[in-house]
């Protein structure tokens, strides 16, 4: 009756529904291919998504072909993690809000050993439960009801002995803040059941929270049924499917009996059980009976409403005797027929005490970790917690649980840092030793740094940073504050031991050659306005493109901390990846909203693109120089490890594609609109040829490529084959092919 063996699960979900109607949901097909992702799975309607995105470690994996024609379709992949003690699954969540997490494993003996794995499972900082697959050809699941504490959620897979953990799936589900409430803890499912002796199994979209229910009968029980609609207006939402049918004793004399063991044996439990009438009393007939767990709670004279449901439920956790939980439903003397039971849930309280380290130090620190693009395989879940599992090169305070851990220390010597110092380090407010020493770290020693009182020791030494020590800090070394390493930096200067003379004497020559330069410069310009007068100019090939009519800026790197975005951010403002705009060549395009204002499309780039790195880079740095009302702006990017994405302003209108072939919901473009399009499109393609300078050819014009936006002005997107070339592109014949087959530019 309790088993929750995969092969049965899968094998009978029979709903079938569309996927946008899942809203809050997150499915993960584990190990599966994120260029084929997302897909409905066909046997409930469920639209699933590679889990790429939320874990940077592990390997995909597909069961044995023995097991293909068992198994549905997420569970015929799988991620093994053969590198590292605890791999982790980060999610954005809704801080407060109760989640349904289920998490699937299925072996099937994918390395050809048939060996089971066994291994613990974490949520968060705490142990959820051990998972050992010995003996189960089919797989398990668990599920638990838990509140976010904070706006992220870890899954993590714990490796505890020779075997290789594994995972097939994750499901998680938003519930109403006021279901399944408890006093303290989190609730681990023991089961949930409905009575029908057909067998098969309830999902979405009958369950609008995709509970899995199942069916279960006793050769004690006597089945009764009902065509007849059901009230289930009520905050739970149980399905109709599982109230159309009820069980009860066949000796109608006799109670419904229930046992079960919680795991552990000696958990407090919580009981949600339903209750409709669903047969049609005579004047005579009456079905009352108590309810009552042995030892611990009782109802008395229960009576089903018809043809409505009625929840009882436990509001203060229960104990059961060493004997196991064993519940009865007992007829009472007034009662003329026995009792029924529609439906039943049993959990036990799983309490998970240990509170995460400090939030803000949790946020410090995957900043610096994205910054600097750390691919330290210890770096997942929480930085502190568990201790055993903390991150390397970092010390925390460990008060007691229901104190967060603080981050004291983080040594990164020697870690291949390249660019500034990190702005993100003065929000670790309780840090005491800093150490950046041998790295390339360029720029000036911040002046934060002063600021973070905890601060005792700074190591910067072996690095190319520059400029002068900020005078503050210098204070603090002079009173004992703190002790300061800078050696190494042969462009950094002491305040104290720099020489006010020399500067003063560096200063004279140096103004008079910035006044030289700039005399200079207006006596070019003067000369190439005269000049553009007489003659066409030919651009060296190699001078960057930059906008006609705006005067010549530094041009911003390709990596520009303005609009770089963590890959935390892009998890964030696409709302965990719900959302799928389309799909191209170089990975899917999805939905978001940054700083839940500004709505735009992010290209998530696919792992498995070769050429992916080269044109993403290519159209950064082109979408960073040139800018028309006829081409889609770039709002920012995020390149951090295996994690490259683009983030476009979004056009809500879609692509001309859709539009020409009707795929827009029935709506026609008028001559008008199309030819106002079409002209669009040639302003933003003149611009790119003769508005650049250098000429960009953008060699991938195709509809799909041409955008709409809420006004129907139409812009061009996607230039990652885009190229430039020297100002008499009618002499160059590029002998490279490039874009789509017929659309060649």
């Amino acid at each position: 009756m309790k088993s929750h063996a995969l092969l049965a699960i899968i094998g009978l979900f029979a709903v079938i529904v569309g996927a946008q109607k899942q809203q809050g949901f997150i499915s993960l097909d584990c190990g599966f291919p994120i260029e084929e992702s997302p897909y409905t799975d066909p046997s409930n309607g469920l639209t699933y998504t590679s889990d790429s995105a939320f874990i940077q470690t592990g390997k995909s994996a597909r069961v044995d072909k023995d097991f293909n024609i068992k198994l549905l379709k997420p569970y015929l992949t799988l991620r093994y993690f053969p590198e590292g003690k605890r791999n982790c699954y980060s999610f954005i969540v809704k801080r407060g809000t109760n989640y349904l997490i289920y998490v699937s494993f299925v072996y099937g003996n994918y390395d050809g050993l048939n060996v089971f794995p066994n291994f613990d499972l974490f949520l968060g900082p705490d142990k959820w439960t051990r998972i050992d697959l010995e003996g189960r050809q089919n797989g398990t699941r668990e599920e638990i009801i838990h509140k976010a504490r904070s706006k992220s959620l870890d899954i993590c897979l714990v490796k505890t002995g020779t075997t290789v953990p594994i995972i097939s799936a994750i499901e998680i589900r938003p519930l109403r803040n006021d279901t399944y409430v408890t006093q303290s803890g989190s609730l681990r499912l023991s089961f949930r059941e409905y009575y029908r002796n057909s067998g098969g199994y309830i999902r979405y979209e009958d369950d609008v929270y995709d509970r899995v229910w199942s069916a279960e009968f006793s050769s004690s029980y006597t089945q009764i049924t009902t065509n007849l609609d059901i009230n289930n207006s009520y905050i739970y939402e149980i399905p109709k499917a599982a109230l159309k049918s009820a069980a009860t004793p066949k000796n109608s004399s006799e109670p419904l009996i229930f046992t079960w063991y919680p795991k552990p044996y000696n958990a407090e439990v919580y009981l949600f059980m339903h209750f409709a009438e669903i047969q049609t009393l005579e004047a005579n007939e009456t079905r009352e009976f108590d309810v009552i767990l042995k030892g611990n709670f009782n109802y008395s004279a229960l009576n089903p409403p018809k043809l409505e449901l009625f929840i009882l439920y436990t509001d203060t956790p229960m104990k059961c005797d060493s004997g196991g939980c064993n519940l009865q439903l007992v007829r009472t003397p007034n009662s003329t027929l026995p009792p029924l039971i529609n439906a039943f849930e049993a959990f036990s309280v799983i309490q998970f005490p240990q509170l995460e380290t400090n939030l803000s130090d949790v946020a410090a620190i995957k900043n610096i970790k994205a910054t600097y693009s750390l691919s330290k395989i210890s770096w997942q879940g929480d930085p502190c917690l568990p201790q055993d599992f903390s991150w390397e090169n970092l010390n925390c305070t460990y008060v007691d649980t229901s104190t967060p851990p603080r981050i004291i220390s983080l040594n990164l010597s020697a870690s291949g840092l390249t660019g500034t110092i990190a702005p993100s380090l003065q929000n670790l407010t309780h840090i005491q030793e800093l150490d950046l020493s041998n790295n390339s770290l360029t720029g000036p020693v911040p002046a934060f740094l002063a600021k973070m009182k905890s601060l005792s020791l700074i190591n910067l030494s072996g690095n190319n940073l520059s400029g002068s020590v900020p005078q503050s800090l210098l204070d603090r070394e002079k009173q004992g504050l703190v002790l300061l390493h800078l050696d190494g930096n042969p462009k950094l200067c002491r305040i104290s031991s720099c020489d006010p003379k020399e500067k003063k004497g560096f200063l004279v020559p140096v103004i008079a050659s910035v006044a030289s330069v700039l005399v200079l410069v207006v006596i070019i310009a003067l000369f190439l306005i005269f000049r553009k007068k007489k003659v066409p100019s030919v651009t060296p090939p190699n001078v960057p493109v930059e906008d006609v009519g705006h005067s010549k800026q530094p041009e911003p790197s390709f990596l520009s901390k303005k609009i770089r975005f963590t890959y935390f951010e892009v998890q964030e403002m696409t709302n965990n990846f719900q959302r799928v705009l389309g799909e191209g060549g170089f990975g899917i395009v999805y939905h978001g909203c940054v700083r839940g204002t500004q709505q735009v499309a992010v290209k998530l780039l696919s792992q498995s693109s070769s050429q992916g790195y080269k044109h993403f880079k290519a159209e950064v740095e082109l979408l960073m120089r040139v800018h028309h009302i006829n081409l889609v702006s770039l709002v920012g990017y995020c390149d951090e490890g295996d994690h490259l994405a683009l983030i476009y302003e979004y056009m809500p209108n879609g692509d001309l594609k859709q539009h020409l072939s009707g795929k827009r919901g029935g709506f026609v473009l008028s001559w008008e609109s199309r030819l106002r399009i079409a002209v669009d499109a040639a302003l933003g393609l003149e611009y790119l040829h003769t508005g650049c300078k250098p000429p960009i050819v953008h060699r991938d014009i195709k509809s799909t490529n041409i955008l709409v936006d809420e006004r129907f002005q139409a812009k061009l997107a996607d230039f990652g084959l885009s190229r430039s070339f020297p100002n008499g592109i009618e002499t160059y014949v590029s002998t490279v092919v490039a874009g789509t087959p017929g659309y060649l530019d």
